[in-house]
Parts: C-alpha cells; sequence; structure tokens
C-alpha cells in the first residue's frame, strides 16, 4: 500500500511538538510526524502532497446525532429560517404541492422567535397541506405541530399527556404522533435521509457520529439500518430505553446491536418546548415546572443494573430537577455496586445544562462524561436570549457551564444533536470559546480535545491513541483551508478532505490525484 506523505500543513493536536508541520499515513495509521525538512528523507517512495498553508486536526467526533431525522431535512421542509406563522404555512404549501401523497416533514420552527409569537392552529396547518398528513418539529424536537391526517394515524395522541386540541403536541401526544410519521417512512426513504446526512457530516469533516435512538425518538429498525451502512463514518448507535436488571441490559444490547443504554433515555425535556424538568417555576410559565418522564426509582433501577453488567448507561437530561435526581441515583448505584463499577462503565449525560460546582465535582468522581452542545448557548443563550426568557436572567448566566466542568475534571464530548443544530464542529468549538456568559468559555485547545478525543472517550474506546495525530494513531484527520476559530478567527475553514482510518470519505479537490 502506498505511504501518503502530507507537508507544510499546520498540525493541530494538543500533545503534539508545535513545529510539526508534515505527517506520514500508511494504511490505517499515522506512521510518522515531524517537520518538512526531516520529510524529505520520507519522500522515496510515497504519495507526496504539499498543501502550504492547509490545517490538519483529527476528523471530529459528533457525540450526539439523530440520523435519519437530520436526513429527512435534505428533502424536507426547512422552517429555520421562517420568522411568522404565515411564512411557515407557505413553506408548508409549497412543500405539499411538489410532494404527491407523502407525509411532509419538517423541522426547526421557534415561535419565541416569530411575530406573533404563536404558532398557528392545526386547522391552518390542514388547509396549508391539502389535508395530507403533516409532522412539524419545533427547533428542539420535543414538541410538534401535526395535522389532522397525522392524528388519525396516532390515535393514542389523543387526550395523551402534552396533548392539544389545537396547537402544538408535547410529551407523551408528541411521542405517539412521532411514531405515526416514523412508520411512514419505508426503508428505502430512511436509507437516503441516512446516507445524506453521513456525507454531509463526512464533508464537515466529522468522522465519527454517536446516533441517539430509543423507542420515543426513532425505532429499532431505523437503528439497525443505520448501523448496517457502510459510508466510512463510523456511527456509535446508543439506544434509550431502561433496565431493570443486569440480565435484562445486556439482552437489550444484544437486541439493538447497541454500544450502550443511553443518550436520549428522557429523564426531562426542554427548556424551549418548557418541559426540562425545573426546581423553580419557569419565569414566564410561573405554574409550570417542566415534565419529569422517568422517576427516581427507574433511574436508580437502569443505573445499578447497567453498572453491574458493564454497560454504558445514560441520560438526557436538562434541567436542574432532572439532574438532581439522576446524581442522587449517581451516587446510590455507586453505593450498591461499587464506585469502581460506576467509574469502568463511563455513564453519560447528554446536554447538562444546569449544574452547580459541588455536583460537578460528584459526577467527576463517578467518572461521568458530560455529552454537551455549545451550538445551544449561540443559538439560545446571553441576557436577550430563550434561556433567560424561560428562566429569568439570574437563573439563565449559569446554563451550559463548560469550565465549571472542565475545571472539576468532568470529561466532555461535544455535539450537534443534529437536527436540533447543525453538524458544525468549527461552530461548536467557536461558540465554547465565546460562551455568552464568559467565565464559562473554555480555551480553543480544550474545545478542540472536546469535539476529538473527547468524543472517543465518551464511546469508551479502546485505542488510547483514537482522536490523536500522533505515530501510531489511526489515520483518522481533516484537511482545512486554515485554522479559523483556533486563530480567533470568527469563520469557519473550509473542509478539503476527511479520512477515517485511511479511508477517504470526502476530497473537494482531489489532492492526490
Amino acid at each position: 500500500m502506498t505511504r501518503t506523505l502530507i507537508r507544510g500543513v499546520r498540525v493541530l493536536d494538543p500533545g503534539i511538538a508545535p513545529n510539526t508541520t508534515a505527517l506520514e499515513i500508511d494504511g490505517e495509521r499515522i506512521s510518522w510526524t515531524g517537520s518538512a525538512a526531516a520529510a524529505r528523507e520520507r519522500a522515496t517512495d510515497a504519495l507526496v502532497l504539499d498543501l502550504d498553508g492547509a490545517v490538519v486536526t483529527p476528523a471530529f467526533v459528533d457525540a450526539h446525532v439523530h440520523a435519519t431525522a437530520a436526513g429527512l431535512l435534505v428533502d424536507g421542509i426547512d422552517l429555520t429560517g421562517c420568522r411568522t406563522p404565515d411564512e411557515c404555512l407557505a413553506a408548508v404549501a409549497a412543500h405539499a404541492s411538489t410532494r404527491p401523497g407523502a407525509v411532509l416533514w419538517g423541522h426547526g420552527w421557534e415561535q419565541d422567535r416569530w411575530s406573533p409569537a404563536s404558532p398557528p392552529t392545526r386547522a391552518a396547518l390542514d388547509r396549508a397541506s391539502g389535508g395530507r398528513p403533516v409532522y412539524l418539529s419545533r427547533i428542539d424536537v420535543h414538541s410538534a405541530l401535526v395535522s389532522s391526517a397525522l392524528l388519525d394515524r396516532a390515535p393514542a395522541a389523543v387526550g395523551a399527556a402534552g396533548w392539544s386540541s389545537d396547537g402544538p403536541l408535547s410529551a407523551d401526544a408528541h411521542h405517539h404522533a412521532r411514531r405515526a410519521a416514523l412508520a411512514a417512512i419505508d426503508s428505502a426513504q430512511r436509507g437516503r435521509a441516512q446516507r445524506a446526512f453521513l456525507a454531509a457530516a463526512a464533508r464537515r469533516g466529522v468522522g465519527v457520529v454517536h446516533e441517539c435512538a430509543g423507542p420515543d425518538i426513532s425505532g429499532r429498525d431505523d437503528l439497525a439500518e443505520l448501523l448496517a451502512l457502510d459510508t466510512g463514518v463510523e456511527v456509535v448507535g446508543y439506544w434509550g430505553e431502561a433496565v431493570g436488571t443486569a440480565s435484562d441490559a445486556r439482552a437489550l444490547l444484544a437486541a439493538t446491536g447497541a454500544h450502550g443504554l443511553a443518550g436520549d433515555l428522557f429523564v426531562d425535556g426542554s427548556l424551549g418546548s418548557r418541559t426540562a424538568a425545573v426546581r423553580q417555576p419557569y419565569a414566564d410559565a410561573p405554574d409550570c415546572t417542566g415534565n419529569r418522564y422517568l422517576g427516581a426509582d427507574r433511574i436508580a433501577e437502569h443505573l445499578a443494573a447497567c453498572s453491574a453488567a458493564g454497560v454504558q448507561a445514560g441520560f438526557h437530561v436538562i434541567g436542574d430537577a432532572a439532574a438532581e435526581v439522576v446524581l442522587a441515583s449517581l451516587v446510590e448505584a455507586a453505593r450498591t455496586s461499587s464506585i469502581e463499577a460506576v467509574r469502568a462503565a463511563r455513564h453519560r449525560l447528554e446536554h447538562l445544562e444546569m449544574v452547580d460546582e459541588a455536583q460537578a465535582r460528584t459526577l467527576a468522581e463517578l467518572g461521568v462524561v458530560a455529552s454537551v452542545q455549545p451550538a445551544f448557548d449561540a443559538a439560545w443563550g446571553g441576557p436577550a436570549g430563550l434561556y433567560a426568557t424561560r428562566l429569568g436572567a439570574e437563573r439563565a448566566v449559569a446554563m451550559n457551564p463548560f469550565a465549571l466542568l472542565h475545571s472539576t475534571g468532568v470529561a466532555l464530548a461535544f455535539g450537534s444533536d443534529a437536527p436540533v443544530t447543525p453538524v458544525d464542529p468549527w461552530g461548536a468549538v467557536r461558540a465554547a470559546v465565546a460562551h455568552s456568559i464568559a467565565p464559562s468559555s473554555v480555551p480553543a485547545s480544550v474545545a478542540l480535545a472536546a469535539h476529538t478525543t473527547g468524543g472517543y472517550h465518551a464511546a469508551r474506546c479502546a485505542d488510547p491513541l483514537a482522536g490523536r495525530l500522533v505515530p501510531g494513531g489511526p489515520a483518522s484527520y481533516a484537511l482545512w483551508d486554515g485554522a479559523g476559530p483556533l486563530d480567533g478567527d470568527p469563520g469557519s475553514p473550509a473542509c478539503l478532505r476527511t479520512v477515517q482510518r485511511g479511508r477517504v470519505l470526502f476530497d473537494a479537490m482531489a489532492i492526490d490525484r
């Protein structure tokens, strides 16, 4: 196999010598790194790429995605740009005119940014769609606008928790409607959506994604088909369903093909839909403290079962009330089994937006990974953002405390939660470095590590060199036309090539052909 020698580049790896400007790839591994001058001696019988001014990073890991839902939007209704209810309805009508017979799938409406700040009625949605089945998820995917024709396919949604006769559905009613919408997608359409998403991820320098699947967010067939794809982008699958015993944990892991029983196992919902479980009422809804989807006993049972089985567990946790009950259950699991068993399982918490210093220190002691999304702060943080509207300015200041988590020793893994926010690793790095609350920012080196090695750590990867650009490490890297946020640039560099374990996933310039 031909060796590839890349010269004249800036190699970004936290543990590599600063004068490293060349690296050599031999098959699936990095075989050498050094200076461009030293690389001249290794050029014989190698394919040499001189890329003056380019940057090399490890291929990014997106630690929280929903591949099918994100991929469906390639050919779906993108509502993120809508600013009024009428614009939303117009987008539905335009899409309906070109998609006869199919369920209309859309995403991204956010009524807090609209004028007036109210979603369209079901009757209006029925008219815009011509009576077709419609599923339109809110930006956080914890509530949705649905048409009457879709509800005909989801009768259990009517009257369930979170039901509204004319407005968005949340909680159990939303889950029923979402299952009906997903059931209308056949295997071929699902495959196209998944491939489109993985190809888009590769174009952004991503070599690994963590799929957060589960009975309330996708389905077993969806996960199985995604894990069976061979696109070169590695998929680490998580299944969010609670178990009661260690044998149940092992059986469910085998039945789903999942890597762990974690991801979107919902303890609560989201702040945008006012379903995140909070200790004090929402500032803009004084009679509401959110939803609690999983009780303390069930959480403790799942953690104890997974810890005993050596299976990675985890939960979707956003509100401070949800974090409190999960933390208590983690402590109890360490008491009933052992702290060593809990640490070895490397349980993970998704989002973890509201946590204080004492809680962070306990999470670090228990070896818990915080799988977090910096783009959330970029979208909804700040004194005039959604968090301040929902919680009030004083409580919102403590949201997404990346610096606190890092300083107390909690391992960070960055992701997008696509389709909630786009797959954009450089955007996530920039958001973490320029947090809306300056003391919660982290250095660029920490942010880069959280989006590379942090993702491998979160998945309990056994290779200590995964995510590193060092000799012996996997040949998983991305080439860029500049350094962007690492140099304080407000923009993002363009990806020239993405390689995962020696396999080229994306090549913008055909630079070695």
